[in-house]
């Protein structure tokens, strides 16, 4: 992954925008966001799938394999689950110099009810062998990618598939997966940022050595340099989102807000690692903060928080607001980022510029 040292959008990087999206930061009013608002990120093509001839197949170092249609993984027992996706590169935009890649800002992100089969009584019934180490997810999807041409592949080690929570969902808020979305089945993996979600899925295969694939070992690392092996990128880290107060301005999207009463802000708080424990709101750039209220409204483990707090502007002006979210094991957001070469982990607190009139 290269890296610009001026702020200009190539037309590659504007090409992978127009065909991704982010969801607007409005939509974190809604504890579920809508399936057409969910960020989306598409690392090839959207493959055409027949539901009918569609086959999920289940191998490798294990007792029994399995070959499972649509309509067997759909009558075997379901579980539902509101789950927070975040891209791993969220943020990525932001960061000085640039990497080179979907220019992400901060909206990368999505909450969905999804439905389907638990992961871990289907690893249950193909008895993994006691020597397996991973699970690895293949995909429909195929690219060329550092010259690499490959399917889209993500692993898991044994003991995280079989105790995360995942599910092999073919539902998503009550309606079949979206082609987009991974029609007609995909891997959600609870807490872990999106790239191990992947869709399109038609093969599980357990293997007894570690998963050597791109997408593990090359793409996903966190590093400074290329010549740093670094380590992988796996569970969410704090984060926490402010839904736009006021009016935007058309072309900036920076906020105007009505002065001379209180304005509640609001918005959503999340962790892949523990549950969130305190938000904190600042006027002034983070040089001070308060704390908001937090309102656990889908009482999931794996889905974000809602927080609020009445904020009243001291006097008309510019500000910047901040919020920053601290999860259960301690860790808050930074003010500033960790630089990385594939611009992961991006967790820095949200800036908005507001001008109270």
């Amino acid at each position: 992954m290269s890296v610009s040292a001026d702020s200009g959008i190539s037309l590659e990087e504007l090409r992978l925008a127009a065909r991704n999206h982010a969801m607007p930061l409005e939509a974190l009013r809604w504890p579920i966001t809508p399936a057409g608002l969910h960020y989306l990120l598409i690392h090839y093509d959207v493959p055409l799938v027949e539901p009918a001839s569609f086959r999920l197949e289940v191998g490798g170092a294990v007792g029994q394999t399995l070959s499972l249609s649509l309509d067997e993984l759909r009558a075997r027992p379901s579980v539902e689950v509101a789950v927070t996706m975040e891209c791993a590169g969220n943020g990525r935009a932001l960061l000085e110099p640039r990497p080179i890649s979907q220019p992400w800002l901060t909206e990368a992100v999505g909450t969905a009810r999804w439905r389907g089969v638990p992961l871990a009584a289907l690893l249950d019934e193909v008895e993994p062998a006691a020597s397996a180490a991973d699970v690895v997810f293949g995909g429909l999807d195929r690219g060329v990618e550092a010259e690499v041409e490959q399917r889209y592949e993500r692993s898991l080690p044994l003991a995280e598939a079989r105790g995360a929570g995942c599910v092999l969902a073919y539902e998503m808020n009550s309606a079949p997966l979206l082609p987009q979305h991974g029609f007609p089945l995909r891997l959600v993996v609870p807490g872990w940022y999106g790239m191990t979600n992947v869709k399109w899925l038609s093969s599980i295969t357990v293997t007894e050595e570690p998963f050597a694939g791109y997408q593990v070992a090359h793409a996903y690392r966190f590093r400074r340099s290329e010549d740093e092996e670094g380590r992988p990128v796996t569970r969410m880290r704090p984060r926490s989102l402010m839904a736009p107060p006021g009016i935007p301005d058309f072309f900036t999207r920076d906020r105007v807000v009505a002065g001379g009463a209180p304005v509640v802000l609001e918005g959503r708080a999340w962790s892949g690692k523990a549950p969130i424990v305190r938000v904190e709101v600042s006027d002034d750039a983070g040089a001070s903060w308060a704390e908001a209220d937090l309102v656990h409204d889908l009482r999931d483990p794996f889905a974000w928080s809602g927080w609020s707090f009445r904020w009243e502007p001291a006097s008309p002006g510019p500000y910047t607001l901040c919020c920053r979210a601290t999860d259960a094991t301690g860790e808050a957001q930074p003010l500033e980022p960790e630089w990385n070469l594939g611009g992961y982990e991006n967790n820095a607190v949200q800036r908005v510029p507001v001008v109270v009139r």
